[in-house]
């Protein structure tokens, strides 16, 4: 379950969730809200979902502000991160990766 804190830690750091109530369900978790809400539902899992099929998530987004701070946290962490600026729809992109390897998506729109 260490891995399962180190990414609820990710969350809760980088993209500021709060830990928030929980069914009591059979297998560890959390549920990391925001604004009040639940956003992100954290599992550990080896055979939930099993396929045949290759994983391909490539990344979640999520639409978030105070870009300066976003990525001083980053800093802060010495996690690496990848900026992208959208011109058309004034919206700057903050890639990173989160401690599975998932690909970590904030969207800062006039920012």
């Amino acid at each position: 379950m260490a891995l399962l804190d180190d990414v609820r830690q990710f969350y809760t750091a980088v993209l500021e969730l709060e830990d928030g109530p929980r069914p009591n369900f059979d297998t560890p978790g959390y549920w990391l809200y925001g604004g009040g809400k639940p956003i992100v539902h954290l599992i550990e899992s080896n055979d939930r979902f099993p396929s045949d099929k290759p994983h391909y998530l490539d990344h979640i987004a999520f639409e978030v502000s105070g870009l300066d701070g976003y990525r001083q946290r980053l800093e802060r962490m010495g996690i690496e991160y990848s900026v992208n600026h959208i011109p058309d729809f004034n919206i700057s992109q903050v890639f990173c990766k989160d401690p599975c390897g998932n690909g970590v998506e904030a969207n800062f729109a006039n920012e």
